[in-house]
């Protein structure tokens, strides 16, 4: 499901605001003070100085506005301003708490900073004090962050679920679940929050898959402390646990759950955590916040106006030399303080809420990748994208419920080993069976052992651990618009002869890229002279007007090179006949409409959004099975590629092959295939 991104602020109103115009600067910080508010107030996880980040922030923004280069950047800029004002005050803390107070000079800095709480912690009281008149009315002062999403966005059933599963996340975590919380919800994109890490995309996509996969077992513990009646076997684990959530009693409960085939059950009917954030706005901000930190400034004229009397000097703009956005700015923003500082009032008519913000909402929601699908949360690979199950074609196409299961897919590695020449074909008796694989224990081994002839990783290059010499051969993908680059193009050409493109650009959790800029960027694919395959789309392949069809005709129009259709294929239907029966229709109205080759480079039984997610494992193996058979047996079907080698608790029944490896049944029936 795509998320549209809020409105803000166009390029104009960033450049009016460096010139100097008050009321282009109050625009700008109306419009992204909720942003900000909801990436500190989740990434602080409700401590008491999330208002004094959001402010220091906002101040530091307005300070450096006429520095920015790029007003188109702003957005990304402000972002990234956010996250080193959380770092800072992160490190702050960690100094103060970990302080020599053997040293004279150290232990001053220490008092001085004792000083500073004692007097935040006084003002609070006075505050409360001022407010006693209007106790009846008031939320809980003491109540958390999660407590306070759950409240002011009404979150019921799995949301509410996922919310209270954060507070057992590592601190190290908060950080970039705020940030990722916002990708789902459509507030950034991935480029964003890259940027904001300061991390390279891969990095990124290997945290995100390890944040989302502790998430769900988070979410298993909460399910499990809350059974009914509870398991005798947990009580006895928590016998000593103080009531607080910690990372290490979430290790000691997910300990017994996976030992236990009662509370392990509380794995089922899970949705996907990205599908429920998807469907969360941005917490709103406190009224007193809102109204301290934005003040209209008096006097303001639209941008490009001018006071009786004035010169060319913008509005505002003071003819000395000082920054009059900068001045106007601070002045407002200083004067916030003294309004919304831990703010703990909520108005009788609604007026304003707690200033801790109550940004965690964040994963807290049932997760939209999940609604209904698996999701597949690994350190370093691409988690699983709900998706809508293919139908055979012959019946009309209806919109699906479901659009994706986010799957986070790792972005390419550049590699330093210089190129090799493309391994020789397999023979042709299993030259077709492939594999989507991602790093993890014994992976190499498992690659060998299941007996593809090829294998792809979703990146450019082979993922460490996984390759093996004398093993599969590895087919490199270009995952999206922002990995066509010359360092990575020249990557494939040496992991030739065959070129993946694009993950699923009909998804907005994926490459979300339209059929034009697509279309635009694939000369340069064509460049490396390897064999093409189309943008590997996750619905509707054979669908009049849908993505891969304007694709298509694109490229026909334009004379661009197009050797095989990808595609990717999830089935709902559990019955093993009826199951092969829809996949291959699908394939044949694809070919029918394209005459081209295919590769299906995903595919599986997943039903995403309903409940059980995935057959039993005999169901699985015995579909596994009849496909391969029936996709050795077509023609024109030249590569077909499992998902994925990893078995997991959030993949269902799909793995092949769990850490070790081990083999599963599923697994078993794959080696067999031929």
């Amino acid at each position: 499901m795509h998320m549209p991104r809020s409105g803000g602020p166009g390029v104009q109103t960033v450049i009016a605001a460096q010139a100097g115009d008050a009321e282009a600067l109050d625009s700008l910080l109306a419009s992204y003070l909720p942003l900000i508010y909801n990436i500190v107030g989740r990434g602080l996880s409700g401590h008491a100085d999330v208002d004094d980040v959001v402010q220091e922030t906002m101040l530091r923004a307005v300070r450096g506005l006429c520095d920015l280069r790029d007003p188109a950047a702003f957005r990304s800029w402000l972002v990234a301003v956010a996250i080193r004002q959380m770092r800072d005050h992160y490190r702050a803390r960690q100094a103060v708490a970990a302080a020599d107070l053997s040293d004279p000079a150290a232990f001053r800095s220490w008092l001085v900073a004792v000083a500073i709480r004692q007097m935040r912690d006084h003002y609070r009281a006075r505050q409360a004090v001022a407010a006693a008149d209007l106790s009846d009315e008031v939320a809980d002062p003491e109540a958390d962050f999660v407590e306070l999403t759950i409240l002011r966005l009404g979150l019921s059933s799995q949301r509410e679920e996922t919310a209270q599963a954060t507070r057992w996340l590592d601190a190290g975590d908060r950080e970039l679940l705020a940030l990722w919380w916002l990708e789902a919800a459509g507030e950034l994109d991935r480029n964003e929050l890259v940027a904001a890490l300061g991390l390279p995309a891969t990095h990124v996509a290997v945290r995100i898959g390890r944040l989302k996969e502790q998430l769900t077992t988070c979410r298993v513990v909460v399910r499990a402390l809350r059974a009914e009646p509870p398991c005798p076997g947990l009580e006895f684990t928590i016998a000593d646990w103080d009531g607080v959530p910690s990372p290490l009693w979430r290790k000691r409960i997910a300990r017994h759950i996976r030992a236990c085939g009662r509370c392990g059950a509380q794995h089922d009917g899970l949705i996907p955590a990205e599908r429920l954030l998807a469907g969360l706005t941005l917490v709103p901000l406190p009224g007193a916040m809102a109204r301290a930190f934005i003040p209209r400034a008096p006097g303001a004229r639209a941008p490009g106006t001018h006071a009786p009397g004035t010169g060319a000097h913008p509005t505002g703009a003071d003819p000395t030399g000082a920054h009059p956005a900068g001045a106007h700015g601070t002045r407002a923003l200083r004067r916030a303080a003294g309004h919304s500082r831990h703010a703990r009032i909520l108005a009788k008519a609604g007026g304003s809420v707690p200033a801790k913000l109550a940004a965690v909402t964040v994963a807290a929601t049932c997760v939209v990748a999940g609604g209904a699908a698996v999701v597949h949360l690994h350190g370093a690979h691409p988690a699983a994208v709900t998706r809508p199950v293919q139908a055979a074609p012959a019946a009309p196409p209806t919109p699906p419920v479901t659009q994706a299961l986010a799957r986070s897919s790792p972005k390419p590695v550049r590699s330093t080993r210089p190129p090799r020449k493309p391994a020789p074909p397999a023979p042709a008796s299993n030259a077709k069976k492939g594999v989507a694989a991602w790093a993890f224990t014994g992976a190499g081994q498992a690659l060998v052992q299941s007996g593809a002839s090829w294998y792809y990783t979703w990146s450019a290059s082979p993922a460490v651990g996984v390759s093996s010499a004398g093993g599969p051969r590895f087919v490199p993908l270009i995952w999206g618009a922002a990995n066509v680059n010359a360092g990575t193009l020249k990557q494939v050409r040496g992991e030739g002869p065959d070129l993946l493109s694009f993950n699923e650009p009909d998804m907005s959790g994926q490459a979300n890229m339209s059929p034009a800029q697509a279309l635009s960027l694939w000369p340069q694919l064509m460049a490396t002279g390897l064999r093409l395959g189309s943008p590997a789309v996750a619905t509707g392949g054979a669908t009049p007007g849908g993505w891969l069809d304007q694709f298509m005709s694109g490229a026909t129009a334009r004379g661009y090179r197009v050797n095989f259709i990808t595609l990717h294929w999830y089935g709902s239907d559990f019955a093993t006949g009826p199951a092969v029966s829809q996949l291959e229709s699908y394939l044949q109205a694809v070919h029918a409409r394209y005459h081209k080759p295919i590769w299906l480079t995903e595919f599986a039984l997943a039903n995403f959004g309903g409940s059980p997610q995935t057959p039993s494992r005999p169901q699985q193996a015995a579909f596994l099975t009849a496909a391969t058979a029936m996709l050795q047996r077509l023609s024109y079907v030249q590569r077909y590629a499992w998902f994925g080698l990893e078995a997991t608790p959030t993949d269902g029944s799909m793995g092949l092959f769990r850490s070790g490896p081990a083999v599963t049944t599923v697994g078993r029936a794959f080696e067999a295939a031929s």
